[in-house]
């Protein structure tokens, strides 16, 4: 395995929506597999993902820097540098990072990379779906897409 130095890393910036967040991928530069590990940056007054949970992948964020608002599971917790919180992969795991201060918020964010993979986004009813590609991975998926929760379709109608 190489030793890398996150400075030898370009960022890689996302920008969607009401998100805007760069991000540096440590684990896989380093050649992990079953362990990712990704540094973020979050400019102030900029939001992570949408409010989510992970069904197969357990993750968890390090706060090197800044400071913001976490929504953990419903409730809202103040980050600052040093803060550690471990995101199970269940509903008990629903998070999403905000950063509310004045300067940029960095992290650190590792995770399983299990597929495949159902994450869930209560706020608007909606669920990914990755197979072949765990999410954060950059391999190419075999299915991948977001359906609506309520979408149940009976299984034997229409076969």
């Amino acid at each position: 395995m190489p030793v890398i130095n996150e400075g030898d890393i370009e960022w890689t910036e996302i920008q969607t929506g009401r998100m805007w967040v760069r991000r540096k991928q440590l684990g896989e530069a380093a050649g992990g597999e079953e362990l990712g590990c990704s540094l973020y940056e979050l400019p102030a007054g900029e939001e992570s993902w949408p409010y989510h949970y992970h069904t197969a992948n357990e993750e968890a964020a390090y706060v090197l820097a800044g400071g913001g608002t976490l929504r953990f599971a419903d409730e809202m917790h103040r980050l600052t540098a040093g803060d550690y919180v471990a995101f199970p992969a269940d509903e008990t795991g629903g998070h999403r990072i905000v950063n509310d201060s004045e300067e940029p918020l960095r992290y650190l964010v590792f995770s399983t990379m299990n597929e495949p993979e159902v994450t869930v986004y209560p706020d608007s009813e909606k669920l990914g779906v990755f197979v072949g590609a765990p999410p954060g991975g950059r391999d190419e998926r075999t299915i991948h897409g977001y359906y609506p929760i309520d979408a149940d379709v009976d299984y034997w109608k229409g076969e």
